[in-house]
């Protein structure tokens, strides 16, 4: 089941989080966050943007969320996007279900562009990303230090609906039921 996430996810959400921080290069995050610095990250996206988590027999296995892809008003129809799934649902399609329903809410909301950045190398979520249509879009050469070396992150697009005038993006919580 995919829902909204809430406040109350955050213990599951910071318990996936963790070991992607502390033994990974996935995250620039050097000290995983807590349940209650979830909790306020979970409630500050859900101002504006969707944050998602599926949720199966073994509780929250996953989450997606989207938040502003930059502060200057002219960037307000970009967001950018990620998802994390925890070990026992990796390989199981719960990160393209989850972008699913993530890119549905942002068409939704009036979002033009999703960009995600991707720590390299990282071929499962690199296959992911163009699985569901994303596209290079540049790279960011030696931009962290994470696990005793420097490393890149490239970026990937995605065209969530054609160019065109836009309307002002609704923000999630004032988006009517589908």
């Amino acid at each position: 089941m995919i829902r909204p996430a809430s406040a109350a996810d955050a213990a599951a959400v910071a318990a996936i989080y963790a070991p992607i921080v502390e033994a990974t290069i996935i995250s620039f995050e050097t000290v995983a966050p807590g349940p209650a610095e979830m909790a306020r990250r979970i409630e500050a996206t859900l101002e504006t943007h969707p944050w998602l988590v599926f949720e199966d027999d073994g509780g929250v296995a996953g989450y997606a969320y989207a938040g502003a892809h930059a502060a200057r008003d002219a960037y307000r129809w970009s967001v950018n996007v990620s998802v994390y799934n925890a070990e026992r649902a990796r390989r199981r399609g719960v990160g393209r279900a989850l972008y699913h329903a993530l890119f549905e809410i942002l068409r939704r909301q009036g979002f033009h562009m999703a960009f995600a950045g991707i720590t390299l190398p990282n071929e499962a979520s690199v296959g992911l990303h163009e699985a569901m249509g994303f596209r290079p879009v540049g790279v960011y050469p030696e931009v962290g230090w994470k696990l005793g070396a420097w490393r890149e992150v490239g970026y990937w697009g995605l065209e969530l609906q054609p160019m065109g005038p836009p309307a002002e993006p609704i923000p999630f919580p004032d988006l009517p039921p589908a």
